[in-house]
Formats: C-alpha cells, structure tokens, sequence
C-alpha cells in the first residue's frame, strides 16, 4: 500500500523551529523527487520546497528561503522540512508529495502522491 504520512507539526511560538518528516511506505522511495505544499488559511495550497530523488538538488519559495532546509533520508524513505524563524504567517497545513519528476516549479500538478497533511500553528 502506498502512504505517505507528515509528522512534526505543532503549536510553536513565532522566531521558533519545528521539523517536520514525511515517512514513505509501498514506495521505491529513491526514484521519487518530493516536496512540501502547505495550505494556509483561506488561501490555495502552495508549493513550499522540493528535492530531488538524491537529495542533491532543492528549490524553495521565495518566502521560505533562508527559513527552511528540505533533506531526506533514503535509506530511511523519509523527507524532511526544517522550519526555523517561524512567523506567524507559516501557519498551515503541510503536506508532503512524491513525483517521479524533479522541477524547480513547485506545481501541484507535477505530483502524483500526497499526505494528509500535519497542522503548524505559529502563534504567542
């Protein structure tokens, strides 16, 4: 069975760090890029971060960078998103995504499998 699922999340306060991980099951985790979406209140969900199969290449939005660091761990099929100086406008539901594909666009399309989703609440 293919599953993704996000952990990590959490109520954290602003200028805080949290890391989130997404373990991968029923996958040849290596062959996948993945990446991180998250769906902020109101708004659309938004590419976040994306990596590579090997890990060797990362892309970021503009509004994270510096912020956060994406890494995986393929012998352990798991991605990970390094979230530090949180702000309270990081508050969101993030979802993780596997795509045989790597790019630099962030497209949700591009991405065929999906988490459920791990709550961030950024808030004093």
């Amino acid at each position: 069975q293919l599953q993704l699922m996000e952990s990590g999340g959490g109520l954290v306060q602003p200028g805080g760090s949290l890391r989130l991980s997404c373990a991968a099951s029923g996958f040849d985790f290596d062959y996948y890029a993945a990446a991180w979406f998250r769906q902020r209140p109101g708004k659309e969900r938004e590419g976040v971060s994306s990596i590579n199969s090997s890990g060797g290449s990362t892309t970021y939005a503009d509004s994270v960078k510096g912020r956060f660091t994406t890494s995986r761990d393929n012998a352990k099929n798991t991605v990970y998103l390094q979230m530090n100086n949180l702000k309270p406008e990081d508050t969101a539901i993030y979802y993780c995504a596997l795509s045989v594909y790597y790019s630099d666009y962030l497209l949700e399309s591009d991405y065929t499998y999906w988490g459920q989703g791990t709550q961030v609440t950024v808030s004093s």
